[in-house]
């Protein structure tokens, strides 16, 4: 490669042009959907990522994430299993091994994401910085990339809120948490969203003392009647959660930070360890060069209309760069869009499939559709039908009884939002994201048979509560009896 620039950067007259059908920036979960889609549909792909393939999802997450959580649950099974008549014992927690174990998690399912897999996929793929040189052209290392569309999957990095003396102390995020190796003995998280209360817990279990602290309420995005159980359940583990807080400032030294906190008025001072800020995430817009390509953003991201296409015609964004939910689920669903829309001109929309999003806590906490007080300002009278987990003999065979399910219907019993509180919640909510999908009232859900004993069963339960008042009806009841009369 020539570099005879005085800077020994490569300049756009300099580089080799490409002229792919797809160019995607970013080989997070959105980007790496829409290059394998379209490479197997004979298409020719350039993928530029500029970090790790596979993003935040895979190396900073969900993955990562979620095996911490499962190292942590079983510790705390450990802990509590004289409920099923066995002799609890207190774990001796490895922070190395978990750490490894953590890794190994990652490693193992690094391979489907890849640079070796998408090449053998038939793409071209790029690890360089990527930036816009004009509307159709975009620069990457040695490369002149003119493409008929561009797909921006940049997603997004953790906001670092402005704290008075958090940039001088040392904190983690969720890029770097993951790399600890040594016990934390007290954690102040910083977020009680769902990334913040999962880490916590996780450490909880794993032998940190944990504070969370949110300026606003946890878990403020979803249905409070719910919300609030999975909030009480981690308090009951020892996790001191302190909504409603404000920050005003922090300091460290000798190995302790001091995050000094206002509520209704009282100040007071928090003494940790280790600080964690989960205080949400910012879209990754910087240096792409969006003005000479034409494209409007601003600090929340992306702009886009309903079919994700941004300003410049041939280009489109996806996942958390748009702003919005910003989930691994999304960002695939996004991807697909992009690509109907690209490839079959299919006018595929953002608006046309309900979102379901999960906290994996422990309960975890589960939605999609609209919450009762989303539904009560959209459709005036609602009905409100739930069914508590205590109720259910698997749970209370696997002493999981702690949640239930709440489903909010029209007057009609069109199904509108479904929240659930519990064990396995996030798998349960999945036939009902499949009933609001396609439109289903809730008579559908209660005509399958459900395997017993098994969790699901709420869900027919609590759609059966909808017909609660037909025994009583008196029109059944004399339809009934005119019946037995004819024999």
């Amino acid at each position: 490669m020539a570099k005879d620039t005085p800077d020994s950067v490569v300049t756009p007259q300099q580089a080799e042009t490409l002229t792919p059908d797809f160019c995607i920036i970013g080989a997070g979960p959105g980007g790496l959907a829409v290059a394998a889609t379209a490479a197997a549909f004979g298409q020719r792909v350039v993928l530029i990522e500029k970090h790790k393939m596979g993003g935040n999802s895979l190396n900073y997450g969900s993955v990562p994430g979620k095996a911490l959580l499962a190292a942590a649950k079983r510790a705390h099974q450990m802990r509590h299993a004289g409920a099923f008549g066995i002799m609890p014992a207190d774990p001796q927690i490895d922070r190395q091994a978990v750490h490894d174990y953590v890794k190994d998690t990652i490693a193992a399912v690094a391979p489907n994401d890849s640079i070796e897999r998408f090449t053998g996929l038939g793409v071209k793929v790029i690890n360089d910085t990527a930036r816009f040189v004009d509307k159709t052209t975009v620069i990457a290392g040695e490369y002149r990339i003119s493409p008929r569309f561009f797909v921006i999957a940049t997603g997004s990095s953790p906001a670092i809120p402005a704290i008075p003396g958090l940039a001088d102390v040392p904190h983690f995020t969720n890029e770097s948490i993951f790399d600890v190796t040594e016990p934390l003995p007290h954690l102040i998280v910083i977020g009680a969203g769902s990334v913040g209360l999962e880490l916590a817990q996780a450490h909880r279990r794993l032998g940190s003392n944990v504070t969370v602290i949110d300026a606003a309420a946890a878990l403020a995005k979803d249905d409070p009647e719910l919300s609030v159980v999975a909030v009480s359940a981690l308090r009951d583990e020892g996790i001191d959660i302190r909504e409603n807080t404000h920050i005003t400032s922090i300091s460290g030294d000798g190995g302790r930070v001091n995050v000094t906190v206002t509520r209704d008025g009282a100040t007071e001072l928090i003494v940790g360890t280790h600080i964690l800020v989960a205080a949400g995430r910012k879209a990754n817009v910087a240096d792409l060069g969006l003005e000479a390509a034409g494209i409007r953003f601003d600090n929340a991201g992306i702009k886009v209309d309903t079919g994700l296409r941004t300003a410049n015609g041939r280009a489109f964004a996806i996942g958390d760069v748009v702003g919005g939910p910003q989930f691994t689920h999304v960002a695939t669903e996004h991807a697909g869009i992009v690509f109907r829309r690209a490839l079959f001109r299919i006018p595929a929309k953002t608006t046309s499939r309900p979102l379901p999003w999960v906290t994996f806590t422990d309960p975890e906490l589960a939605h999609v559709g609209l919450t009762e007080l989303q539904a009560r300002a959209r459709h005036g009278r609602v009905n409100v039908l739930r069914w508590p987990y205590g109720e259910n003999d698997r749970a209370q065979i696997d002493r999981q009884t702690r949640g239930q399910i709440k489903v909010v219907t029209s007057k009609r019993g069109h199904i509108l939002g479904v929240t659930i509180v519990g064990a396995a919640a996030g798998d349960i909510i999945q036939m009902w994201s499949l009933a609001i999908a396609k439109g289903l009232k809730i008579k559908a859900l209660t005509e399958w048979v459900a395997p017993y004993p098994t969790l699901s069963e709420i869900s027919k339960r609590a759609a059966l509560r909808y017909f609660a008042t037909a025994p009583s009806n008196p029109i059944v009841r004399k339809t009934i009896a005119l019946l037995a009369k004819l024999g």
